[in-house]
């Protein structure tokens, strides 16, 4: 059955995988992100772009009214935007942590506000948030990035028990290392609070680390996650939660069978 999707944060990576997937597979794709120019040749594909920034309701409003008058339903909303805000808590400014979290969680919630009283009136919808697999676990200097996702898991699972009733059925996804713009975003973050603080050497080692392992290069394509998604958005029963990706469910189980302590020893061994 062809589905009316809105991708969130569509304008690279995932989203723009699952936009194209998703438009491949028969289905009218709105494609939401800011950056208007790098969603342009999305049009080759069927999809239609929307300049939508998640933290600005006008935006989202204007979005969810335009598909609704085109389409008359949004059948499946995709919650992808979001970044990763990297840096020690004591050096993070509160303002940029709070944008972090109206970017990761309240922006996204806005949006999924002005769906659910169309997908409840149709008595049916979908709705995938995505995660990561540091909603479930953390790494170090990642502590504002982590509590969004956290919090997001929470909020998902509140939100799958309300919407029941309506057949509205809620979805998250919980990608490991993916193979994006994600790494060079966090880096650049964590030299611009590392400074001249007294976290400074646990930077430069976390950074030596992670350029040393290089995680993105082991990362799983985007367009393999994509199709994770599409099953997500698609199958007739979906899971509650998908962890896909390199690294995802090895560092999980970790945590979840052998404690905190063992969790934060290999930690402590990996970043010393």
């Amino acid at each position: 059955m062809r589905k009316v999707v809105l991708v969130a944060g569509a304008s690279s990576g995932i989203g723009r995988e699952v936009a194209i997937l998703l438009a491949r597979e028969g289905h009218k794709v709105y494609a939401g992100a800011r950056r208007m120019d790098r969603m342009e040749d999305l049009a080759e594909h069927g999809i239609t772009p929307v300049e939508m920034d998640v933290t600005r309701g006008d935006d989202n409003e204007r979005a969810v009214s335009g598909i609704i008058e085109s389409e008359g339903r949004i059948d499946v909303l995709i919650n992808n935007a979001g970044f990763g805000l990297y840096g020690p808590v004591e050096d993070i400014p509160l303002d940029d942590a709070r944008y972090q979290f109206e970017v990761n969680l309240f922006g996204l919630a806005h949006l999924t506000q002005l769906v659910l009283p169309h997908m409840r009136a149709k008595g049916s919808g979908r709705i995938i948030n995505v995660s990561s697999m540091l909603g479930r676990v953390f790494v170090p200097l990642g502590a504002w990035y982590h509590a969004t996702k956290h919090a997001l898991e929470g909020w998902s699972d509140c939100l799958r028990f309300e919407t029941a009733p309506f057949n509205i059925q809620v979805i998250l996804i919980e990608p490991g290392a993916i193979r994006t713009e994600f790494a060079d975003v966090m880096r650049a973050q964590l030299r611009k609070y590392s400074g001249d603080t007294p976290y400074r050497a646990q930077v430069e080692r976390f950074l030596k680390v992670m350029d040393a392992r290089c995680p993105e290069a082991r990362g799983t394509e985007p367009e393999i996650l994509a199709k994770v998604f599409v099953e997500a958005a698609t199958t007739s029963k979906p899971r509650r939660r998908y962890a896909r990706g390199s690294m995802a469910r090895p560092v999980m189980f970790l945590r979840k069978w052998f404690g905190d302590g063992v969790y934060e020893f290999v930690l402590r061994r990996a970043f010393r």
